[in-house]
């Protein structure tokens, strides 16, 4: 199993321990915990980068719905 599908098996098995009105916090939450321990890991334009695609990405999705 590659590394992304354990994060995603991880990530999956968390949301699934949790109701339907807990999971947009926790997702919420790993994200911002994520992007602050990017900054530490990979520094803060790296980190910025990473949060202003995901951003984008949210953005574009929005515009199909």
């Amino acid at each position: 199993m590659s590394r992304a599908q354990d994060a995603a098996t991880l990530v999956a098995g968390a949301l699934s321990r949790r109701g339907p009105g807990e999971r947009g916090r926790f997702l919420r939450e790993l994200l911002a915990h994520t992007a602050a321990g990017l900054v530490v890991i990979e520094g803060e334009a790296e980190a910025s980068e990473a949060v202003y695609r995901l951003a984008d990405a949210v953005v574009a999705r929005g515009q199909h719905v």
